[in-house]
């Protein structure tokens, strides 16, 4: 049987999949520059493959691609159920679809009167000196008001037109709209309206109707309707997806991993859930082997080839409530990710007076000029000319007929090109290799300052982390971020190449459900409290499968506290005694804001309630030294890279070479099948017999 986990990414698709099968294993075997094939105890080894997320002339779906390619069946051969025993996958569908407004087509039924409250929104201005605001472009397409209102305590002051409501939502299904968002004052406490309309929508063929007291049952009007629109705009789309999915994997267990680092069966995949749904699989992974590793303080640093993810980990994962992502504000639970625009396929342009470094990116077609697919130059092109990645150590899946190497010539002919181009402008000549040098560091500094905003500027000190690196891109920067940082260690997982695919295997199944309160904290509320978490948790445990009673469970439970005539929210655990709970929010208002206003009451905005089934999780492989201790490892040749402004002879090592207690001293590079390491001068890379390598900052040269 095959337990698979995958990662459909912007750039590259990454799949681990794990098998007990002998026959497969024998027939990767033979192709072991496609597949890293590594044995487990009890006779199972782990599979890791790569392929591009978009390959039209080859394949439609990558991860189906990827699961025949393993099984070894032709393209047009069905997967035989038998085989597999389970699918956990993160995807960038919906995510994707809010970036380039690909969603399907919405109309939002509002209270009368509150027709542009959305598009109003909180009126803040980010940039407080720009003088044309441009408001994001709204997500529904037409807005119907109706008459109906509840006041703030549950007195109905105008029941619903309901004959109107028909004929208004009739008019709109006949301009071939199937996707309703239902948005009320007050509904998050007095649903009874937002029911009734529903009903009506249903009854009409709407094929997708959020309601808001479902989708995010708290306060604020805007950003619970933002949330419900989101989702009815995002869910069809991802509805297609999974049963595109599903339907080639008849009768297998089919899993998507949610925004908040849990992972749901397939059925239950909402869009308002999906939007984070591979980043956070990475998440997971990384704190997941950091753990495992020893290392209780992460920042975990994935760069892929689209976008740089970052996040900070002490003892437990950070979720915030309210999000804006690709300009859609969401009040759902979601990991604190940072995301910026850097990656791999990040293109490189100089404007005319400076060097700029993406937001654009190659994505994997055409891809980064090296492709071979008439691409712009981007942040891989410039490690190319740097001479940190060589092309007969990366996949040869390029070209019209995917079986060609990284093209070199054609970045050195552009660099070359850029660097003319900018002494003619600039009357300052600089080295091919400088500019590519150049353009290096900006998107460096572009990384760290996405680390800066979730370490340094909430009151941590960074130099007491470890900076786990993954993704196909994030090893060849990782000791150069470091060390703008101040970071002394750095880890990387024998899987780095592809931990958002391994964290959707070592994630568990989690369901969480928030409720509104709005009320002073004291101890008579305590009551009230309890009361309305055991209703929580049994609407949690209502989503989770219960046919598996022998599953390991844990609940977590935590309130968001505020100051009186405040806004921003600290989430702390729940405890039945107020005074506990009280110093736990001034401890983390005193870390994060820099003081506390003892005179001031707490407020419970909300509380939220979270089920974890725990999974079963791949064990880490232990590996032995063969050799004996003063037995180096061996370069497999020394090639030309270019760091700290000068071209270093830089031996290359294979990891598969490495064992454990061997030290390379950087200036170096380690060559893995799915990802290539940089050791920068100053550094030194170890191999534990977890097969991990951590890099440290030699202390003699800071």
């Amino acid at each position: 049987m095959l337990k698979v986990f995958a990662d459909r990414g912007g750039t590259f698709t990454d799949i681990v999949a794990v098998t007990d099968n002998q026959k497969i294993i024998d027939r990767l075997s033979r192709l072991q520059e496609r597949f890293l094939i590594v044995p487990l105890p009890n006779q199972e080894w782990v599979i890791v493959y790569k392929l591009l997320s978009e390959n039209p002339e080859q394949y439609q779906d990558a991860v189906i691609q990827g699961i025949q390619n393993i099984i070894g069946l032709k393209n047009n051969e069905p997967i035989p159920s038998a085989a597999i025993e389970v699918v956990k996958m993160g995807t960038t569908v919906a995510t994707n679809a809010l970036l380039e407004r690909q969603g399907d087509r919405v109309v939002l039924l509002i209270t009368k009167g509150f027709k542009d409250a959305l598009r109003i929104g909180y009126q803040n201005r980010p940039d407080i000196f720009a003088r044309q605001i441009i408001l994001p472009t709204m997500l529904y397409e037409q807005v119907i008001e109706v008459d109906e209102r509840y006041d703030a305590n549950g007195n109905e002051l105008t029941p619903v037109n309901i004959a109107q409501v028909k004929q208004d939502l009739q008019a709109v299904y006949h301009t071939g709209v199937r996707s309703c968002a239902i948005v009320f004052m007050h509904s998050d406490r007095y649903p009874k309206h937002e029911q009734q309309v529903a009903e009506i929508a249903q009854k009409i063929g709407f094929t997708q109707i959020s309601v808001s007291h479902q989708v995010s049952p708290l306060m604020k009007l805007v950003s619970r309707g933002d949330t419900t629109v989101v989702d009815a705009y995002l869910t069809p789309i991802l509805r297609r997806y999974v049963d595109q999915v599903a339907s080639q994997l008849p009768n297998v267990r089919l899993m998507f991993m949610k925004s908040d680092g849990g992972l749901t069966d397939a059925t239950q995949f909402q869009g308002k859930d999906s939007i984070l749904s591979g980043p956070a699989g990475g998440i997971v992974g990384a704190v997941q082997t950091s753990k495992r590793a020893g290392f209780n303080l992460v920042i975990t640093f994935d760069m892929g080839g689209t976008s740089t993810d970052v996040a900070h980990f002490k003892g437990e994962y950070e979720r915030q409530l309210d999000s804006e992502i690709a300009g859609a504000r969401m009040r759902v639970p979601v990991l604190s990710i940072n995301t910026i625009a850097a990656g791999g396929g990040s293109i490189l342009f100089f404007d005319g007076s400076s060097y700029r470094v993406g937001p654009e990116s190659a994505g994997s077609n055409p891809g980064p000029a090296c492709y071979r697919r008439g691409g712009s130059l981007a942040v891989t092109d410039a490690n190319v000319m740097l001479g940190k990645i060589h092309p007969q150590y990366f996949p040869a899946v390029f070209g019209s007929d995917g079986n060609l190497p990284l093209d070199k010539d054609i970045v050195l002919e552009k660099f070359n090109q850029l660097a003319l181009d900018i002494a003619t402008v600039t009357g300052n000549y600089r080295t091919p290799e400088q500019v590519a040098a150049g353009f290096m560091a900006i998107a460096v500094e572009n990384m760290a300052n996405a680390i800066k905003k979730i370490s340094l500027q909430r009151g941590y000190d960074i130099t007491e982390y470890v900076l786990c690196c993954f993704g196909g891109a994030g090893a060849q920067v990782a000791c150069l971020i470091a060390d703008t940082l101040g970071m002394k260690q750095i880890f990387l997982h024998p899987y780095a190449g592809v931990l958002s695919a391994y964290g959707m295997g070592l994630a568990d199944v989690r369901a969480t459900r928030v409720g509104g309160v709005e009320k002073h904290l004291n101890q008579a509320l305590i009551p009230q409290l309890i009361q309305l978490m055991e209703s929580l948790k049994t609407q949690a445990r209502s989503e989770l499968s219960q046919d598996e009673s022998s599953i390991e469970e844990e609940i977590i439970q935590t309130l968001n506290l505020k100051y009186e005539g405040t806004d921003s929210t600290l989430s702390v655990n729940f405890d039945v005694d107020v005074t506990v709970m009280q110093i736990a929010f001034a401890d983390k208002h005193k870390s994060r804001y820099g003081f506390v206003q003892s005179k001031k009451a707490l407020i419970v905005e909300s509380i939220s309630v979270e089920v974890i089934q725990k999974m079963d999780t791949p064990e880490e492989t232990l590996i032995a030294r063969t050799k004996p201790l003063d037995k180096f490892p061996q370069s497999v040749e020394i090639v030309k890279m270019f760091t700290a402004e000068k071209w270093h002879d830089t031996p290359v090592y294979r990891r598969e070479d490495l064992q454990p207690g061997d030290c390379i001293n950087g200036a170096a590079i380690i060559v893995e099948k799915i990802s290539t390491i940089v050791v920068e001068p100053n550094w030194q890379a170890r191999l534990t017999e977890c097969n991990h390598l951590i890099l440290a900052r030699c202390v003699n040269h800071e």
